[in-house]
């Protein structure tokens, strides 16, 4: 198979793979939104049948009510205690009265009064009083005046109430009916059927537009992810930092912890499943507690501490969101693995400043070599690679067994190499030993406390040139548990009086602008990791300066910074 083959069947494949993703996104949405409409209609139907039965029920309830009490007035009316009258003038005011009401009862279709004779005294329809009924006549022999029920009449199917008419001895004299019309009575119903329709259409929409913004809202707290999308990227980033040899571990703002690694288990001493580091609660390890919850009152990122005695230095990093801090993240670190892979870098950075250095003296002496070899003197030349082959062995020989720090022998090799660009004799103490082990100091701040005193000694001198008189630094480094000691001495031309209360001032300088900030330095990072700097000097002499750590004995929960 060709490059081009291969290549075009990767194109595929990846295509392939990216429309099986966005089809699951697609099904996932789809399945969403099927489910809510489902769960929606449902729901919006069924309260909507239930109301509606339930309205229907009480609008009949309400319309017998409303008949019966129609058919009681009327019935009770003084116009008609002598009902059995067939006077004209009664008839009339009967008629003209019962008209008048019917108008005033929008529910009411039809009032008709019967004698107990059969004929009709009275009739909506004013076509029909005289008439005979001819309908089901009702019984009042129960003991009920009044009653409702379905029947039909002239005017078709209705829904009728009647009421019994009483003499004015008791006697029963006929009855009154109040009757609406089916027709009408339906005409009601399909009116709330389409009220209850609309209701139940417009409850549908209201829930969809929710559902929607629901949804949206929980894209949005997923990141803008789909949740298969969202679930796999979760399930990548507990794969990576499962697999990492720094510890991790993340609070919220109350400093409950929401997550943490193997790794963070193991260094806190809760080991795997232990209980330390459990999930919705706050870790039982002290230290770690006091960094992480300063970070979540300061908002502010810290670096490097010690949790109280133990080899682990924590980073506790801010988590914000809009601007407020919501929780935390500790990365932890063994020390001895740091500190050896800090050692390894920076002695490697020295090494090459070494080399740099010893490449320039190397030249400056290969022309003094070629310089004997032109002038035929060659048993000078040859002297002269011997003696300095045996110096330059020496002076590396006694920093390497002098000193046990990779970082700080590589830097002290290459400022030797310098003093001897410079003229300068660099000689080391004697005694000079020191071990990493005596003490607790990174190897970076070391490194940046003498580099800045060595460089400082060389420019002083510097300075000078010219001047008899030979030009000489003493370097000293001692150790012993607990503590360190660390001399620089030179034969530059002092410090003045005035300057010399000053020079640890940050930008303060007597070699011009721009500078003043490498003894600023010192005495911080001294001052940092519970140091003190001291400074001797006198003019015309030379100045002595002299840092010394001390390592302080410290409860098990504060840091060591």
């Amino acid at each position: 198979m060709t490059d081009n083959t291969k290549a075009a069947e990767k194109t595929r494949a990846g295509r392939r793979a990216g429309e099986v993703r966005r089809s699951t996104v697609k099904s996932v949405q789809r399945m969403f939104f099927r489910s809510q409409m489902i769960l929606i209609i449902t729901l919006a139907l069924f309260l909507g049948a239930a109301g509606t039965l339930i309205n229907i029920h009480f609008e009949n309830e309400k319309r017998d009510e409303n008949l019966q009490n129609v058919a009681q007035a009327v019935a009770h009316s003084p116009i008609l205690t002598d009902i059995s009258s067939d006077s004209a003038e009664k008839s009339v005011l009967l008629s003209e009265y019962l008209d008048s009401l019917v108008e005033t009862l929008d529910d009411i279709d039809v009032v008709s009064v019967v004698g107990k004779d059969g004929v009709r005294l009275y009739h909506s329809n004013h076509s029909l009083i005289g008439t005979v009924y001819d309908g089901t006549v009702p019984s009042f022999d129960n003991g009920t005046e009044y009653y409702a029920a379905d029947e039909t009449g002239p005017s078709g199917t209705q829904r009728r109430a009647c009421a019994a008419v009483l003499d004015e001895s008791g006697g029963y004299a006929g009855f009154v009916m109040a009757i609406m019309l089916m027709e009408n009575v339906y005409g009601e119903t399909y009116q709330t059927l389409i009220i209850f329709a609309l209701i139940t259409a417009a409850a549908v929409l209201a829930e969809l537009l929710v559902s929607a913004e629901f949804f949206r809202k929980i894209k949005k707290s997923l990141l803008g992810y789909e949740p298969d999308v969202f679930s796999a990227m979760y399930k990548i980033r507990d794969n990576i930092l499962e697999s990492l040899d720094e510890g991790v571990i993340a609070v919220d703002e109350k400093g409950f912890v929401q997550f943490a690694n193997k790794a963070a288990s193991a260094m806190l001493g809760g080991g795997e499943g232990g209980d330390k580091l459990t999930a919705g609660k706050k870790t039982g390890a002290p230290g770690a507690v006091a960094v992480l919850e300063r970070t979540l009152e300061s908002g502010e990122k810290y670096t490097n501490y010690s949790l109280g005695g133990a080899d682990i230095l924590i980073d506790s990093i801010p988590v914000k969101e809009d601007g407020a801090v919501v929780g935390a993240v500790g990365i932890l670190r063994d020390r001895a693995e740091y500190t050896k892979l800090m050692e390894d870098l920076a002695g490697t950075r020295y090494l090459v400043d070494s080399m740099r250095a010893n490449n320039h003296d190397f030249t400056n002496k290969l022309h003094v070599i070629l310089g004997l070899i032109e002038m035929k003197k060659y048993e000078e030349a040859a002297s002269y690679i011997q003696n300095i082959s045996m110096v330059q062995r020496s002076a590396v020989s006694r920093i390497m067994n002098a000193v046990g720090d990779p970082a700080v022998a590589a830097l002290l090799i290459g400022k030797t190499a310098r003093a001897s660009e410079l003229n300068v004799k660099f000689i080391l103490r004697e005694g000079c030993r020191y071990s990493p082990s005596d003490i607790k100091l990174p190897s970076d701040v070391l490194v940046t406390v003498i580099g800045n005193l060595l460089d400082n000694a060389f420019e002083a001198m510097n300075r000078i040139r010219g001047v008899d008189g030979e030009r000489e630094l003493l370097f000293g480094i001692f150790s012993r548990p607990g503590a360190a000691l660390i001399t620089v001495d030179d034969t530059g031309k002092g410090i003045s009086g005035e300057d010399i209360g000053h020079i640890f001032e940050n930008g303060y300088s007597t070699k011009g602008g721009g500078r003043g900030t490498g003894l600023y330095q010192v005495k911080k990072l001294a001052e940092e990791y519970g140091g003190t700097v001291t400074v001797q000097s006198q003019e015309g002499a030379g100045a002595s300066f002299t840092v010394s750590f001390c390592e302080v004995k410290q409860d098990g929960d504060n840091e060591n910074v």
